[in-house]
C-alpha cells in the first residue's frame, strides 16, 4: 500500500527539484537525476521501488537498496504510479496523452494503452477491488474544470471496454479538480477519495468491490489537505500524515492526532504509519500516537513522499539535499532507538579504582534486567578488553567500577546489543589516567664542530615499564634537507642508543620515547653547530719567501694576483673577502667585499697590480652566518694569505 500527495500540493511544498536515487548508507551502483518526482511505490513481489520523473517523462525502477535497475522514457508528464495487487503490473497516469498505461513491472515495458479520450486528464491512480481507479479532470461546457472518478478493468476483453468514466456516486458531487486517492490491501475494496480542488475540501471513503462504487462515508468539506491514507485495521483515515478521522458511522469525526506534525504519510498493510515532515520521517506503531522511531533524512531542503515495503520490512523516503532528492531505504523501521550515555571521570590515577556510570532510555521500555557489554581499551589492550557485563537498573541507570592497569587515554565503551524491539546502542567516554615521568637526555648540545666531522650523539633513557625503544631524528638546518629518522631501536643495558652524524651544517637532533602504559612519552632536543670548510689558493706569484718569520707570496709589481677560495657550497652562498695593507708598522684593513660561490664551491678574485714595489698585503676568505647568504653554518675564518710586490 502507498499514498501519494496531490501534485498541486507537491508543487507548492517542494517546487521543481531534482532527485538522485541512491541506497541509504551506501553509494548506489548507478544513480538517476529527476525533476519533480511523483508516484513513489514499492513492489514486494519483485523487491522493486518505482518512481516517475514528471518533467522528463521517465519511469525508473530501483532495487530495495536504491540501485537503479531499469528506466523507460517517453511518457510525457506522468502524474502518478500504482501497482496491481499481485505486484506484476505497474500503472502510470499520463495527463498529457489522456491515457493510462500498464507496464510489466519486471521490465518497465508497456503492455497496454488505455485511452481515456480527449480532455480527460488523469491525476492519481490506486488499485482496489480488482480494478485500477483513477481520478481525473475534464473541462465542461461552462469552461470550468470538473473532477470525477474512473476505473480500468484489467480483465476486460479489450482496452476500450476496460475503461469506465464518471464512476463517482451521485451522492458525491463532482469535484472541481482531480482527487487524491488511496487504497489499502488490508481493506480490499475500499478507496479514499479526497477533494483536491477546493481548500478546505471534502474527504470520502468508497466501497469499490461491487459493480459500481458505493459511499461508505462522506463529508461536506472543511478539511485542509495534502494527503490521505486509509488506516489498516479500522474505519479510519489519516490526513496529512497526522490527523485521524473515524468514519465507522458513515460520517467523519475527529479521532485524534499524532503527536508530531506531518505533511504527508503512508500506512503499511500492518498498520504502521510513516509520517513525513521537514527533514525527517517519524514511524508509529499501529494505534500509537507517539513515534517509535525517527529517521533524519537530510540537512537541507525537504522530504518528499514516503512509501512502505508491503511487508513493512523497509521504509522508502525521498530525502532532500540542496536541489536534489535521494531515495533512501531504511531497515528496521519499527525498532526503537535507545539513547545510551557513559560518564567516566575526566582523569584518574593508574592502579586506583574509578567508577563509570550512565543511563539508557528508549520510548519503548527495555526488557527487565537488560545487560550492557563493557570494553576497556588502553595501551596494554589496544584491541579492547572485555569487562564483566553490567545490568541496567529499573530506572535505566547503570554503574560499574574498574581499576585501570595502564595509564594514558583509557576508553570505556558500553554497548546494548539490541532486541526484538530495539536497535543496538553504544556509548563511550575517555579517562586520562596518570603515568610516571622518565628521563631522556642527548649529548653534544651547543657544541661546535669542524665541517665534515663525524659526531656521535647518544640518547640515554631512564626507567620505563615495557617500552625501551628510542627514535633519533636529525634535522639539518636549511630547507633542502628535511627532518628524518636516522636511528630507531632498543637502548642497550646502559639505557643508551647512539648514532653518528656527519656535521656538514648545523643540525637539530631529537630523541623520542613514545611512552608505555606506565610512563609518559618524552622528547628531548639538542642543537650542534658546524663550521664551513674554507681554503684559498694563491697563483701568479713568482716565488715564496719569508719576510721575518712570515711566509709571503712574491709578485712582480705589474702582476695581478689571482686568489681562488674553495668553501662548502650552499645555494646563494657568498664568501667575504677581507684585504689589509701593511703600513708604518701595522695592518690597515680595507673595505671587505662579498663574492658569490659557484656551484662547485669556488670563488676566484683577481687583485689589481699596484704598479710599485715594496707593498705588503694580506687577505682571507670568511663565511659569515647570515651575511654570507644563509645561516646553516657557524661563522668561519679562513687563514691569512700574505702577498709581497717587488720590482
Amino acid at each position: 500500500m502507498r499514498s501519494t500527495s496531490a501534485a498541486t500540493a507537491l508543487a507548492v511544498l517542494f517546487g521543481s527539484v531534482a532527485l538522485s536515487v541512491a541506497a541509504a548508507g551506501s553509494a548506489s551502483a548507478e544513480s538517476a537525476v529527476l525533476t519533480q518526482p511523483v508516484g513513489l511505490v514499492a513492489d514486494g513481489a519483485l523487491q522493486r521501488v518505482f518512481v516517475a520523473d514528471q518533467d522528463n517523462g521517465r519511469i525508473l525502477a530501483t532495487d530495495y537498496k536504491g540501485t537503479l535497475v531499469g528506466v523507460n522514457v517517453g511518457f510525457g508528464r506522468p502524474s502518478d504510479l500504482a501497482l496491481s495487487d499481485d505486484g506484476l503490473t505497474l500503472y502510470a497516469a499520463l495527463p498529457t496523452s489522456h491515457e493510462i498505461v500498464a507496464l510489466d513491472a519486471a521490465t518497465l515495458q508497456v503492455k497496454t494503452h488505455y485511452a481515456l479520450g480527449d480532455g480527460v486528464d488523469p491525476r492519481e491512480v490506486a488499485f482496489a477491488g480488482g480494478r485500477l481507479w483513477f481520478s481525473y479532470r475534464t473541462t465542461g461546457e461552462d469552461s470550468a474544470f470538473h473532477g470525477n472518478l474512473g476505473s480500468i478493468d484489467p480483465a476486460a476483453a479489450d482496452a476500450a471496454a476496460a475503461v469506465a468514466l464518471r464512476q463517482l456516486p451521485d451522492t458525491v458531487a463532482p469535484y472541481y479538480n482531480a482527487a487524491v486517492l488511496d487504497a489499502d490491501p488490508s481493506a480490499p475494496g475500499r478507496l479514499a477519495f479526497l477533494d483536491s480542488g477546493d481548500s478546505p475540501g471534502a474527504v470520502n471513503v468508497l466501497d469499490v468491490s461491487g459493480a459500481t462504487p458505493q459511499v461508505v462515508a462522506k463529508s461536506d468539506g472543511g478539511y485542509n489537505f495534502a494527503d490521505v491514507d486509509l488506516v489498516a485495521g479500522g474505519s479510519q483515515v489519516l490526513l496529512n500524515g497526522s490527523r485521524k478521522l473515524s468514519y465507522a458511522d458513515g460520517t467523519f469525526t475527529e479521532g485524534g492526532s499524532l503527536t508530531e506534525t506531518g505533511w504527508s504519510g503512508d500506512v503499511s498493510p500492518s498498520g504502521l504509519v510513516a509520517q513525513a515532515y521537514d527533514r525527517h520521517v517519524n514511524v508509529y506503531k499501529q494505534g500509537a500516537d507517539v513515534p517509535v522511531r525517527r529517521f533524519e533524512t537530510g540537512t537541507s531542503s525537504s522530504i518528499g513522499d514516503v512509501a512502505w515495503a508491503p511487508d513493512s520490512s523497509r521504509l522508502f523516503a525521498l530525502a532532500g539535499t540542496g536541489n536534489t532528492f535521494t531515495l533512501k531505504a531504511y531497515t528496521g523501521p519499527t525498532l526503537s532507538v535507545p539513547t545510551l550515555t557513559a560518564d567516566a571521570p575526566a582523569s584518574a590515577t593508574r592502579a586506583k579504582q574509578l567508577t563509570v556510570k550512565g543511563r539508557i532510555t528508549a520510548n519503548v521500555p527495555l526488557p527487565t534486567g537488560a545487560k550492557l557489554a563493557v570494553t576497556r581499551t588502553d595501551l596494554d589492550s589496544p584491541g579492547g578488553k572485555a569487562l564483566p557485563a553490567v545490568t541496567v537498573k529499573a530506572d535505566g541507570t547503570y554503574s560499574f567500577t574498574d581499576t585501570p592497569p595502564a595509564g594514558g587515554t583509557v576508553t570505556y565503551k558500553v554497548t546494548y546489543a539490541g532486541d526484538a524491539e530495539h536497535t543496538s546502542a553504544t556509548a563511550s567516554d575517555k579517562v586520562a589516567v596518570s603515568r610516571a615521568a622518565t628521563t631522556l637526555t642527548l649529548n653534544n648540545n651547543g657544541k661546535l664542530y669542524n665541517h665534515g666531522a663525524d659526531v656521535t650523539f647518544t640518547a640515554h633513557l631512564g626507567t620505563t615499564y615495557k617500552n625501551r625503544k628510542v627514535e633519533i631524528y636529525a634535522d639539518p638546518f636549511g630547507s633542502d634537507k628535511p627532518k628524518k629518522l636516522v636511528k630507531s631501536g632498543t637502548v642497550n643495558t646502559s639505557g643508551n642508543l647512539s648514532v653518528t652524524l656527519d656535521m656538514s651544517r648545523h643540525t637539530a637532533v631529537t630523541a623520542v620515547f613514545a611512552g608505555d602504559s606506565r610512563y609518559q612519552p618524552k622528547t628531548t632536543k639538542v642543537t650542534a653547530y658546524a663550521r664551513v670548510s674554507v681554503s684559498t689558493a694563491v697563483s701568479r706569484h713568482y716565488k715564496t719567501a719569508k719576510i721575518g718569520s712570515t711566509s709571503y707570496y712574491w709578485f712582480h709589481k705589474s702582476t695581478d694576483p689571482l686568489l681562488t677560495t674553495t668553501m662548502s657550497y650552499y645555494p646563494g652562498r657568498k664568501q667575504r673577502f677581507d684585504l689589509q695593507v701593511y703600513y708604518q708598522g701595522s695592518w690597515h684593513p680595507g673595505d671587505s667585499q662579498y663574492f658569490p660561490l659557484g656551484t662547485n664551491g669556488k670563488s676566484a678574485v683577481q687583485l689589481g697590480a699596484p704598479g710599485e714595489s715594496g707593498i705588503r698585503a694580506r687577505m682571507r676568505s670568511v663565511y659569515v652566518n647570515g651575511s654570507s647568504g644563509d645561516s646553516v653554518n657557524s661563522t668561519t675564518y679562513g687563514s691569512w694569505k700574505y702577498l709581497y710586490f717587488s720590482n
